[in-house]
């Protein structure tokens, strides 16, 4: 089985292991994850990292319609 991702996450990936390739050898696992964690938080921090693909604000209208619909039905 293939394991499907998006285009962010594998944006994410390859930045991952670009980084991790460019030190080349580890001196242990935490070493690594701390590189990756640093990464993830740059990434995160960044505009890239805040780029919306889906505006929830309208799913969160309808959300709060539907709330708000349910409780008149109810009284």
């Amino acid at each position: 089985n293939r394991i499907r991702t998006n285009n962010t996450t594998e944006r994410v990936n390859r930045e991952i292991k670009r980084r991790t390739k460019a030190i080349g050898a580890f001196p242990d696992g935490q070493s690594a994850l701390m590189l990756v964690c640093a990464r993830l938080r740059h990434v995160a921090a960044s505009e890239w990292g805040s780029k919306r693909y889906l505006n929830m604000n309208h799913l969160f209208d309808l959300e709060l319609q539907r709330k708000v619909e349910d409780q008149s039905a109810v009284s």
